[in-house]
C-alpha cells in the first residue's frame, strides 16, 4: 500500500464480532475514500476479521490491523493480509522494516516531540498521537511549527464533534473507535444505520470544507 492511497480516516474496530465487523464493511459501500479499516489484534477473532475482510472487501477497502504491540504480532497480521498496522506505542525498526517489506504502511504511536521524529527517523509513514485528546488540537499544529510538515493521525477520543478542530489545526488523519457508530446500530447489525452514521460524518466534515479539500 502506497501512502498516498491512505485515507484520511481509520474506522478503529475494537472487540466487534465477525458479524459486526462484516456489517461495518457492507455499509462502508461508497465510502471507501474516506476510511479505512482497522481491526484490533486484542480483538477476539481478529485474524480471521483480515483474512475475511480482505477476501470479500480488499478490492475496494483498506483493511490493516491495530494495537499491535510486538513483532510476533505484527507478523500474523501482515501474514493475514493486513495493509497497515497500527500501535498504541513506538514500534521497532524491525517491525516498520518488516511492515515495507510486505508492502504495508508502518504507522506506530508517540506523544511527544522527541518520540515522533523518532519514530519518523526509524521510517514510520504516518504517526499517531495517542491519546490525541490528552494534547488537544493545538498539540498538532504546534509541534509542526519547529519540525515541519509532518503525517500526524490522531487517535484517542476523536468524534464528529471535534474532527474539523483537529483537521484545521494541521492534523493530517483521525482515527475514530465507538464514537462513530450508534450502539444499537451495532448490536443489530443495522447496515443502512450503520451507512448513516458514515454518512453523518463526512457531511458534517464537509460542511467545513474539510473532506472537500483533502480528495
Amino acid at each position: 500500500m502506497q501512502i498516498d492511497e491512505y485515507p484520511i480516516f481509520t474506522i478503529i474496530m475494537r472487540g466487534y464480532s465477525k458479524e459486526q465487523a462484516d456489517s461495518i464493511m457492507q455499509a462502508m459501500s461508497g465510502y471507501e475514500k474516506y476510511f479505512a479499516v482497522e481491526v484490533t489484534m486484542n480483538t477476539n477473532h481478529a485474524i480471521e476479521i483480515i483474512k475475511e475482510g480482505q477476501a470479500k472487501f480488499g478490492n475496494r477497502i483498506h483493511i490493516g490491523a491495530g494495537t499491535v504491540l510486538h513483532l510476533g504480532e505484527a507478523k500474523q497480521a501482515l501474514d493475514a493480509g493486513a495493509e497497515f498496522l497500527l500501535g498504541p506505542m513506538a514500534f521497532t525498526k524491525t517491525i516498520i522494516d518488516l511492515a515495507h517489506q510486505k508492502n504495508a504502511l508502518a504507522i506506530p504511536a508517540a506523544m511527544t516531540p522527541s518520540e515522533t521524529m523518532r519514530m519518523f527517523d526509524s521510517g514510520a509513514d504516518i504517526v499517531k498521537i495517542f491519546p490525541a485528546t490528552t494534547v488537544g488540537p493545538d498539540f498538532f499544529k504546534s509541534i509542526q511549527a519547529p519540525l515541519g510538515d509532518l503525517r500526524l493521525m490522531a487517535v484517542g477520543g476523536v468524534s464528529s464533534r471535534n474532527a474539523q478542530e483537529f483537521l484545521s489545526h494541521s492534523t493530517k488523519y483521525l482515527g475514530i473507535g465507538s464514537n462513530m457508530f450508534n450502539r444499537e446500530d451495532l448490536l443489530t447489525n443495522n447496515i443502512t444505520g450503520l451507512s448513516e452514521s458514515l454518512a453523518s460524518f463526512v457531511a458534517t466534515l464537509k460542511t467545513y470544507g474539510e473532506v472537500v479539500s483533502r480528495n
